[in-house]
């Protein structure tokens, strides 16, 4: 960069990430070429890590200038509200608040004299002409050693074997204590600890892209970085309590939903869905992403009747005021011809799944009606294997 000639040179990487580095025609490859790159790779932050702070002006990092008590409040308050909320894991507020502050000021206690990158992962780490390079740092401030550390080991679409996570983490140690005499026990002490407030920080931003904005990308990451949660908690002593914290967790990493996402099928399922928009459209737990979403509010409501309003759709009196009403029947007719031939063309191209939902105000009775109906149109004339849930009852199917 020369401002004074106004030049800012740019070098093109190619678009080989370590991640590409690992995945051979669309599988994960793991053998001592993986190794000798990671380990290169660990041995290259080192250097970043204490020669990266030299003369950095750390009053104009963003959004603090280091990684502190309050930044660690902030990634905890990310992942309660964008993923334990999003997973409907249930906790008490107060006692996990009273956690996240003991786990804050644990975490402070730590040196924040290096120079931390705060994303340091596989797809900010190029290869290029058998050389490394490290981008997208545009995060970094003062910090501690453990936290880049453990987000490059643990980042859960890698898929490291843990015993090669654990040999790594010697090969970071040891040159630690070689280059920079930092003893292996004063790092070992507070790592588990970022180890979990680094994965929480990413399950956060998970939640936030996947379950709430639906994106692939980050949907799939979440059974990996559940299966990290599994080995933290069971390998790791984090060297203090926090019962309401590691309760909820626990919960987490034994959710089928979670653990499931982004599973493949080799048979069609047609998922059918009532909700309320209230609470807005239904999660596709598939990733498929494809579907409709009918909005039944235009129908005639039954709930605007006194005799109907603690009925759903389900009950016969709610299904016969329906479909007295033409307009009803021609809008089912509707959603059929729709249906059909989207199914058709899906099970032809091979997908395992499609998402259709119904909506209306409260989710309990045109939706409610309008999914069944198709749910039962589905099974009669296509034979399809299908599974229909109401969101806003407590009888699902």
């Amino acid at each position: 960069y020369q401002p004074e000639d106004q030049l800012y040179l740019l070098e093109d990487l190619g678009d080989k990430t370590l991640i590409d580095f690992l995945t051979r025609d669309h599988q994960r490859v793991f053998n001592q070429d993986v190794i000798r790159v990671y380990k290169q790779t660990l041995s290259d932050l080192i250097r970043i890590q204490f020669l990266g702070i030299k003369g950095l002006d750390t009053s104009v990092c963003y959004p603090r200038a280091e990684f502190d008590e309050q930044s660690v409040l902030w990634d905890l308050n990310y992942f309660k509200h964008y993923f334990l909320k999003f997973a409907k894991v249930k906790f008490d507020e107060q006692f996990l608040e009273d956690d996240f502050r003991k786990f804050a000021r644990f975490l402070a206690q730590v040196p924040r004299d290096y120079f931390l990158y705060r994303d340091f992962q596989s797809r900010n780490i190029m290869l290029h002409n058998d050389a490394l390079y490290y981008i997208d740092y545009q995060g970094g401030r003062r910090g501690a050693l453990q936290y880049d550390v453990a987000s490059l080991l643990f980042e859960s679409k890698t898929f490291l074997p843990f015993e090669a996570r654990e040999e790594l983490l010697a090969h970071y140690v040891g040159e630690l204590e070689k280059e920079f005499k930092v003893p292996p026990e004063e790092f070992l002490r507070y790592y588990p600890g970022f180890l979990l407030i680094r994965l929480l920080q990413a399950m956060g931003a998970y939640g936030f892209r996947g379950l709430h904005e639906n994106k692939p990308l980050f949907l799939e990451s979440i059974p990996g970085a559940l299966k990290n949660l599994e080995y933290i908690l069971g390998h790791y002593s984090l060297g203090i309590e926090l019962p309401e914290l590691t309760t909820a967790l626990k919960l987490l990493g034994s959710d089928p939903f979670l653990n499931s996402i982004g599973s493949k099928h080799e048979t069609f399922t047609l998922r059918i869905k009532s909700f309320s928009f209230k609470s807005g459209i239904p999660f596709d737990e598939s990733l498929n992403g494809g579907g409709f979403v009918f909005d039944c509010r235009s129908l005639p409501n039954p709930g605007r009747f006194d005799e109907y309003k603690e009925m759903t759709g389900k009950d016969a009196p709610v299904i016969a005021f329906l479909e007295e009403k033409p307009e009803v029947s021609e809008y089912l007719n509707h959603v059929f011809a729709l249906a059909d031939n989207a199914i058709h063309d899906y099970r032809a191209r091979g997908h395992a799944n499609m998402m259709i939902s119904f909506g209306c105000t409260g989710g309990r009775h045109r939706s409610v009606y309008c999914a069944e109906q198709l749910y039962a149109h589905v099974r009669h004339t296509l034979g399809v294997d299908a599974v229909c849930s109401h969101l806003n009852l407590m009888d699902n199917m």
